[in-house]
Parts: structure tokens; sequence; C-alpha cells
């Protein structure tokens, strides 16, 4: 699997509660999305960001980290062929996104993701 991009999915009560925090002290003033439960902010300056996420909308779990990578298929062939517990399905999402949940060795939750072209 390429790695292209991997962004931290911080769990937040209620995210326009979380929100200032992360906007103005630590200056993540671009809103990428907002779908509710999900939302991004990113430094214009630095372009760090992160994701805020009060609880998966499909998922019965949430995960850790959201990996971006070009064919999300073939990642999902690749993990079940190494044998690891996928715990949400590879899914076609209504907002935009294909995916798959994967546990690490740790017992950490990773969200293996493609966007739509």
């Amino acid at each position: 699997m390429h790695a292209k991009r991997i962004v931290p999915n911080l769990p937040v009560a209620d995210i326009e509660a979380a929100k200032a925090f992360y906007t103005d002290f630590l200056g993540l003033s671009v809103e990428e999305f907002n779908l509710g439960w999900v939302a991004r902010y990113t430094s214009p300056a630095t372009g760090a960001n992160l994701q805020l996420v009060s609880g998966d909308a499909t998922a019965r779990i949430d995960s850790v980290i959201s990996v971006m990578t070009d064919d999300v298929d073939a990642a999902y062939a690749e993990a079940q062929k190494l044998g690891y517990e996928i715990v949400h399905p590879l899914t076609t999402e209504e907002w935009g996104i294909r995916r798959f949940f994967v546990r690490d060795p740790d017992g950490n939750v990773l969200n293996i993701a493609a966007h739509r072209d």
C-alpha cells in the first residue's frame, strides 16, 4: 500500500465546542470540511492539520488516524492477505469516500481511504 497522506483523528465530545481551541489557539483556522461528526482543520501557514471526530457516522468504532491512498481496493486486499483484522468493511460512503478500517497489532484502528476523483 502507498500512503499519500496521514491525518490524526482526535476524539472530541462536541466538534463545535472544541473548534475554537484548535482554530484560535493552534492556528488551524481553515475548515476543510465539517460533516457534523467529523471536521478537518488546517493551518494556512504550515499545512498542519487534524480531524476532530465525535463518533463515526457509519462505523461502530472510531479510528485514530486516516490514511489516504491511491488504491483502497488493493490496500483492502493486502490487509486481508496479511491477516489483519478488518473492523469496518470496504464501503463507498455517501459523502464521497471509499474506505475500510483495520486494526493494527497494538489495537489501534486505522481508517484507510481514497476520495472519489
